[in-house]
């Protein structure tokens, strides 16, 4: 029996649960697993829940924007793998860890291609089975560059970005193309050390804690909604490059973290924040 995952955002107000409920049990549909949140400071109410049964999409959908107010968002998405896309620079500590989990089938994902602007990492991907695409930015301006990944890109099926230590600003342009589909690792605690650099940011902070961020990638530079965090503790006898070693680890958990937070429709975004259902 097919599973979907039915995700409501919408202004609260009594008997939201109740409502829902009883039209998922009019169409004979079981509830396999359901949370549900209210931000009391915005008055919206989150809903994610996992139902099973034959449906009749269009009839559902209807009758659940029926007794929901005017500006409720639905999505209703059968669950199956997402296909995704990875974007890289040089780095294989983010990249590998998702290769292996997905080979290990602890990826609910499709990786459909991993993209980069060199050519270090051909070798580890093809030993995959995985289409990789070299897009130099030789000679090339930043747009030029970006234009050239687009088309890449939109050549296959995707859901989500990943950018997988992907060492290059994106433009606005490029962002624009892919509203909320962009997901990034970022190697800081943010809102601290946002840019280039933040091992010897830290370092010369003497910060005792560093850490890694997953987040959804806007035209501000690293401070899209935040998705997942987790830190590792240091101290005085760390060099920037210790802190660099510690904090990879951190950063590829993390970003593992988030993508199946993705991949399993958990995420709401929620002004330049997020819930997570």
């Amino acid at each position: 029996m097919e599973e979907y995952r039915l995700l409501i955002n919408t202004s609260d107000e009594k008997g939201l649960v109740y409502n829902i409920s009883k039209v998922l049990f009019e169409h004979g549909l079981n509830i396999e697993n359901n949370a549900e949140y209210v931000d009391n400071d915005t008055n919206k109410f989150f809903m994610r829940t996992v139902i099973s049964g034959e449906i009749k999409r269009e009839k559902l959908l209807s009758d659940i924007k029926k007794i929901l107010p005017k500006d409720a968002q639905i999505k209703l998405s059968l669950k199956a793998k997402k296909n995704i896309v990875i974007l890289v620079t040089k780095e294989t500590h983010c990249l590998g860890d998702i290769l292996i989990r997905y080979v290990d089938g602890e990826l609910d994902a499709n990786i459909k291609a991993v993209i980069s602007n060199h050519n270090t990492l051909q070798n580890l991907v093809e030993k995959f089975d995985i289409p990789f695409k070299y897009v130099s930015h030789e000679d090339l301006t930043r747009e030029e560059h970006e234009e050239k990944i687009i088309e890449v890109i939109k050549k296959f099926d995707y859901e989500l970005i990943v950018l997988a230590k992907y060492m290059r600003i994106l433009t606005p342009n490029f962002v624009r193309n892919f509203p909320k589909q962009i997901l990034n690792i970022h190697h800081s605690f943010l809102p601290a050390f946002i840019g280039a650099n933040p091992y010897k940011q830290a370092f010369q902070r003497g910060v005792k804690i560093i850490g890694a961020t997953a987040h959804i990638v806007t035209d501000d530079l690293d401070e899209g909604p935040i998705i997942s965090q987790d830190i590792v503790r240091v101290d005085h006898t760390y060099s920037w490059q210790n802190m660099r070693e510690a904090g990879r680890n951190v950063e590829k958990i993390v970003l593992s973290n988030a993508l199946n937070m993705f991949i399993k429709d958990k995420i709401f975004v929620h002004g330049n924040k997020t819930v997570i259902l």
